[in-house]
């Protein structure tokens, strides 16, 4: 009630006021916030960039996962190390693997100037250029993240009943029809939550932003919603704005999670 209840009630109530944080009193000023985001580039920008940041972290993740869950799913020797080495960096600092990256990511010393030259690529200026800084930014996150979908996911693999593999090499399945056609459709809820978690966390991505392009990068190309509240909130004091801003986000996560459950559920195979 106190954490979760008011401040939700609270951010609504806001969103139709106009109230500088240094200032006391509070004006009722109904939609103008709402119609000011609406017609301001920055914050349109901040909608395109946060979808950006989405649709391109969401399928990455969920490939790569999968992927490499399937793989740690084998017996293999080491199995113990590898699925440390990759829930590592999930219950690491978020700042503290944003500062390592952010060294990873200089366009004159970093690390990734010499392997892409060790493999004869052009060196890239990352998150220092418009086109490339949301990718480095989510190929980040992802590495970040990476581990805690491969245990989702390995949990589900390991859930799954062996006679169903049995029954089908019986029947002369292949590797592909078995993973096409058991696993796939078992691993549905497994998939469904993934999918569920991933658009409530990227579309709420602020700390890697804030870290790494503290200005909201190059030609505000990393500026997200979540970013955008912030400045709003905390370096402009406009919190009306800021709550109008929160509002829009949050009913447009409501409506990603509304139409994903309403495509997604009726493609949820439990046995």
């Amino acid at each position: 009630m106190i954490f979760v209840v008011i401040p939700i009630f609270m951010v609504f109530y806001l969103s139709f006021m106009r109230w500088n944080l240094t200032s006391v009193n509070k004006y009722f000023i109904g939609l103008n916030n709402f119609f000011y985001l609406l017609s301001n580039k920055k914050f349109i920008k901040s909608i395109i960039n946060t979808f950006y940041f989405a649709g391109l972290h969401i399928p990455l993740d969920l490939f790569l996962s999968l992927s490499i869950a399937l793989l740690l799913n084998r017996k293999l020797r080491g199995l113990k190390f590898f699925r440390i080495a990759y829930f590592a960096p999930v219950v690491t600092s978020m700042v503290a693997v944003s500062m390592i990256w952010l060294w990873i990511y200089d366009p004159e010393f970093g690390l990734g100037k010499y392997i892409l030259k060790s493999i004869g690529l052009k060196p890239l200026r990352w998150i220092y250029d418009p086109h490339w800084a949301i990718p480095s930014i989510v190929f980040m996150s992802v590495w970040k993240g990476l581990g805690y979908d491969i245990v989702i996911f390995l949990a589900g693999l390991q859930n799954i009943p062996h006679f169903y593999y049995e029954a089908a090499m019986l029947d002369g399945a292949s590797k592909f029809k078995q993973f096409r056609y058991i696993t796939l459709p078992l691993l549905s809820p497994i998939t469904y939550f993934v999918i569920l978690m991933s658009i409530i966390n990227t579309f709420k991505v602020f700390t890697q932003i804030s870290v790494m392009t503290p200005r909201g990068g190059p030609l505000y190309s990393t500026g997200v919603m979540v970013f955008y509240i912030y400045q709003q909130a905390f370096e402009n004091y406009k919190i009306g704005r800021a709550s109008a801003s929160a509002v829009i986000l949050f009913l447009m996560v409501l409506a990603m999670i509304a139409v994903q459950r309403k495509i997604g559920a009726k493609r949820i195979v439990y046995q």
